[in-house]
């Protein structure tokens, strides 16, 4: 499956001698230099990465880092001055007007940091607006938008004039015209910087909420690491218009690419980031609470001690977690059946943060991980849980630079 956005070495340079830039800095020239001899501004530099369908890949980076013309790169609101951009298979820096447009109707949506409603249009005329550029029939486009509005917890409110809604609600609007218009991929530009602490969690949540609803691909920009970290399935992070690293949050906390990045998450917390899903381990389901010692050790298999492990589960739901040493000294201590042996566990969703895992863990509970179809995935062991919570940050390893 091919991926849903793909970019690959895309720049953006801004002034009347773009090519003479564009070679300077393939030649490794620094942007205040370039910008001494040509006067143009190095705003993106030879950017690569894929966006899988039903991601959200997040792109951080401080004021001025380029992340905001990366985005409008990704539509062509700014012309790439080099390099190559596709939806699916189809060719955006190619092309033309018409079919620009085209693209724009009906394969991306655009949600602004400052909501960018037409204030003399009801909400749910904001909320139609893509749908009519669409030429959809109304009846379409008012059970459209009424939907995206119930979605986004506005039912009741397409009446009104967005100057009598909040800022939360406001950013909840232009969420519902874009959802609304229908497309699969959803760019958002710094979509809730302007939202106070309370709303902007709120946002993140249900924004995550509608994902899981609807598997839109997002493009996701923010200046909030912890907003990145929290939303992004992957996130790239941006310096002086370069992608530093781009990883799971995971991957960004634990193994900084550079001192850059070391020195960007020093004071992120842990325990609100770090999911399940970091410190889990594979497992092996044995639906049936009084299996024998020997049928545990034959699902395990040759795995080894310390990754593997069976959850006995009844009706489905997990009950206690074994690991495949501790059925070892089981079956040498001459016990048959693993109902005498085990850690008591449940389930918890595998975007659980360590935080909200640690009371479990305290008790000495292994949390069995499920995911989003109600699959149990993975085990974290308690001594992981409270093991990566306590994990001293200088202790990441770090890329020499």
């Amino acid at each position: 499956m091919p991926s849903k956005v793909s970019l690959s070495n895309v720049y953006k340079i801004f002034g009347d001698n773009p090519g003479r830039a564009l070679e300077l800095v393939k030649q490794g020239v620094s942007k205040e230099e370039i910008l001494a001899k040509t006067r143009n501004v190095v705003g993106v530099v030879d950017v690569s990465f894929d966006v899988e369908p039903g991601e959200i890949f997040v792109v951080m980076g401080l004021s001025g880092s380029g992340k905001s013309t990366l985005i409008r790169c990704i539509n062509r609101l700014y012309e790439p001055t080099s390099g190559t951009i596709l939806f699916n298979d189809t060719n955006v820096t190619t092309a033309d007007s018409d079919e620009l447009r085209a693209i724009r109707r009906s394969k991306v949506s655009m949600v602004f940091q400052h909501f960018a409603l037409f204030p003399h249009k009801s909400v749910q005329e904001n909320v139609e607006y893509g749908l009519r550029v669409q030429d959809q029939p109304e009846d379409e486009r008012r059970d459209r938008a009424e939907q995206a509005l119930e979605m986004v917890g506005l039912g009741g409110w397409g009446g009104y004039k967005p100057e009598s809604l909040s800022g939360g609600m406001r950013q909840r609007v232009g969420l519902a015209r874009a959802l609304a218009a229908g497309t699969d991929i959803l760019l958002m530009d710094e979509a809730f910087s302007a939202l106070d602490p309370l709303i902007k969690r709120d946002m993140q949540d249900e924004l995550l909420n509608i994902h899981d609803k609807l598997g839109v691909t997002i493009i996701f920009i923010t200046h909030d690491l912890n907003e990145a970290l929290k939303l992004g399935e992957r996130t790239a992070i941006m310096r002086d218009g370069r992608v530093e690293q781009i990883g799971s949050a995971t991957q960004i906390i634990n193994t900084p690419g550079s001192e850059y990045i070391h020195d960007f998450t020093r004071d992120v917390d842990r325990g609100r980031v770090l999911t399940l899903w970091s410190v889990m381990r594979p497992i092996n389901l044995i639906d049936n609470p009084d299996c024998t010692i020997d049928e545990a050790l034959a699902v395990t298999g040759n795995a080894d001690d310390d990754d593997q492990c069976c959850v006995i589960t009844r009706d489905g739901e997990p009950e206690r977690c074994i690991s495949r040493q501790a059925l070892i000294d089981a079956a040498e201590a001459g016990i048959s059946t693993c109902a005498e042996i085990g850690m008591p566990t449940q389930a918890a969703p595998i975007n659980t943060v360590l935080m909200d895992a640690f009371s479990a863990a305290a008790e000495g509970q292994c949390l069995t991980a499920v995911n989003r179809r109600g699959q149990l995935v993975g085990h974290a062991d308690p001594t992981d849980i409270i093991g990566a919570l306590m994990q001293d940050e200088f202790s990441s390893a770090r890329v020499p630079v």
